[in-house]
């Protein structure tokens, strides 16, 4: 009876609606859209993740794969369980579908085009006879509409997990099942490549909106294009271009969302087989690197359930297709907007790093990745419990750390993962490596080769930023001070700033009327604050050279915008200071000189900066709407 109740609501939506329901408002798939929506075409839908797999059964009672219903069509897949009562439900997706079914019929070029896929996560109640009666209910004409069920819950639980499905059974007082589970609404929209491009929650869920998605999809005929086949200026720069937004006839050029169809790489190759100019990397024997590692890792630095409020990961300050940095902030922000007062510096090449964070306080990447995760101004968790504890409760890091490591998340496994990934962000084969090591004579400009003569005489640059015979780091691995730190500590603050109100629109404001705005910037000694010897005041780590074209702005708090500025500010000498290093001195550069010296430094960028950017831009983000259970957890639904 429960059924045929469903069926008659679904399909007629005139049998007056019970007490219970009419005091719930109906969310906006059953009524007609209060606005205009876009049309289709004149929007994009960026790839959010791949289309997960799993083992199913048909009405048939033919086992697949899900990967086998996808492919040849667009598919829109449900969740839902044949006895659901709830109105904003399973109720709501089936019948958004029915319309969407009924609506094609009349678009037979769309319709062929188009495949339904509904699959119950009640395998026990919902056997493939119930889920065949439940579609003859609603299937119109020849519409491709499928049905689906699994064997039991094992084989149903990934692809849960696969698709961030949080669905938990509903017990009674008693501890009983009471046959009704509480989960969240989601359908979602994917594409021929098995890309998931669009995923509608109840608020969201709308035929016509739908159906314009199904047709922006069908009419971009043009392939996705891999960001290393795309023009250097559209993949590297910043997200949001806001260049002249202050001119009337400013249009957006936020390409970077775009663009960001990626394809997956061998990552374990970049550490073990590292490209042209790079030595062997140094890997620890505590930790060594395995695929399923590194993967893991990618998985946690693209995660933003790793912060405290959901919303934050390592990837938001070290943008890949920034340099794996940020060229939009002198200094980095944290969760809520909090101010973080250095630079982020770029992670390419950083697992031959000997000291990390700009004043080199840590010497392991596996330690280095709590500072960020605990500290309260960057990703702002309150523990390493915490986060272990987050973890364990996520259902798509079920088992994942069990097949890297052979045991659960843990402060150690953590850090383990993390520095896996961030060990195979090797970058070189540069212009500079083909030329200098690969001996191609026509690699690099005249200019560069120039610069290269300056950078290793006259500016006499490769004393602390090295070069070997057979491969470049382009660091001493060692602290100097350079006068950045001393100068930003000791200058005073100005009566009056120019304060920015809009990209590209300054007013210039009365610093006494700043204060109590801003908060008050903290003073920054460098590993002084570290090592506590007066004669490490404003002493910060040489980082290598390698890709720094790619990230912009440079020194460790980001005070000098351009390459060219930063050679200006070697040219001088640096900022004088009683511990300022003896390798600075005046260079007494001419303005070509520092062309020059410019045009090698942009030599430096890696011939497979665009793989690891691709590769990166197929990396899962995290759903901060999920937190999952098991579906044998007896807790309460939300």
């Amino acid at each position: 009876m429960g059924m045929i109740a469903l069926l008659c609501f679904l399909l007629n939506l005139i049998t007056p609606i019970s007490q219970a329901q009419e005091t719930k408002p109906l969310a906006p798939g059953y009524t007609a859209l209060p606005f205009e929506p876009a049309k289709p075409g004149t929007y994009a839908l960026p790839i959010i993740t791949k289309a997960a797999n799993g083992e199913v059964i048909t009405t048939n009672n033919q086992p697949k794969h899900l990967h086998d219903l996808m492919g040849d069509k667009l598919v829109l897949l449900s969740f839902i369980y044949a006895a659901c009562s709830d109105v904003n439900g399973c109720p709501l997706a089936t019948q958004v579908l029915h319309k969407i079914s009924r609506q094609l019929q009349k678009q037979p070029e769309l319709a062929d085009k188009l495949r339904l896929l509904t699959l119950s996560f009640n395998p026990t109640q919902d056997t493939p006879e119930m889920m065949r009666h439940y579609g003859e209910g609603f299937k119109t004409g020849d519409f491709d509409w499928q049905f689906l069920t699994t064997k039991d819950e094992a084989s149903l639980q990934p692809i849960l997990d696969g698709y961030q499905q949080n669905v938990q059974k509903v017990y009674d007082d008693k501890g009983q099942f009471t046959g009704t589970f509480s989960h969240l609404l989601r359908v979602y929209l994917i594409d021929k490549d098995k890309n998931v491009r669009n995923i509608y929650s109840v608020d969201f869920l709308h035929a016509d909106t739908l159906i314009n998605d199904v047709k922006t999809l069908l009419a971009d005929a043009k392939p996705q294009v891999a960001p290393s086949t795309v023009p250097a200026d559209v993949l590297f720069q910043p997200g949001d271009n806001k260049q002249n937004y202050q001119q009337v006839d400013y249009q957006t050029r936020s390409l970077a969302l775009a663009q960001r169809q990626g394809q997956p790489a061998k990552l374990i190759d970049f550490a073990l087989k590292p490209p042209l100019g790079l030595p062997k990397l140094p890997v620890s024997k505590d930790n060594p690197l395995t695929p399923a590692k590194i993967e893991l890792g990618r998985k946690l630095f693209f995660d933003r359930r790793l912060s405290l409020n959901n919303t934050f990961s390592c990837a938001i300050c070290h943008i890949p297709e920034q340099g794996f940095s940020n060229n939009e902030m002198t200094t980095a922000v944290g969760i809520e907007g909090r101010s973080v007062r250095r630079n982020s510096p770029s992670l390419y090449n950083v697992g031959y790093a000997q000291l990390l964070f700009h004043d080199g306080r840590e010497n392991s990447l596996e330690q280095q990745a709590w500072g960020p995760l605990l500290a309260h101004n960057e990703m702002g968790n309150p523990s390493i419990g915490y986060v272990v504890d987050k973890l364990k409760a996520s259902a798509d890091y079920r088992g994942l750390f069990e097949k890297s490591f052979n045991k659960g998340p843990t402060m150690e496994t953590i850090g383990q993962a993390l520095a896996s990934y961030q060990r195979t962000l090797n970058s070189a084969d540069s212009p500079f490596d083909r030329w200098y090591f690969g001996k191609q004579k026509a690699a690099i400009s005249e200019a560069a080769r120039r610069g290269f003569a300056l950078f290793t005489g006259k500016a006499a640059c490769s004393t602390c930023h090295s070069i070997g015979e057979k491969t470049a780091l382009f660091t001493d691995q060692k602290r100097h001070n350079t006068g950045v730190g001393y100068a930003e500590s000791m200058q005073k603050s100005p009566e009056k700033q120019r304060v920015q109100v809009a990209p590209g629109v300054f007013v210039v404001v009365n610093s006494e009327h700043l204060k109590g705005v801003n908060t008050e910037k903290p003073g920054d000694l460098g590993y002084y604050e570290i090592s506590q010897n007066p004669a490490d005041r404003w002493a910060y780590k040489t980082p290598s050279l390698r890709n720094v074209a790619l990230s912009a702005p440079y020194m460790h708090n980001g005070s000098l915008p351009t390459l060219a500025e930063v050679v200006k500010f070697y040219n001088q000498g640096g900022a004088a200071n009683e511990n300022l290093s003896p390798l600075l001195k005046p260079l007494g550069l001419s303005d070509r000189e520092s062309d020059d010296l410019v045009a090698f430094l942009e030599a430096l960028s890696g011939g497979n900066v665009g793989a690891l950017v691709s590769d990166a831009f197929v990396a899962p983000v995290g759903d901060s709407g999920v937190t999952a259970r098991p579906m044998s957890d007896p807790g309460k639904g939300r």
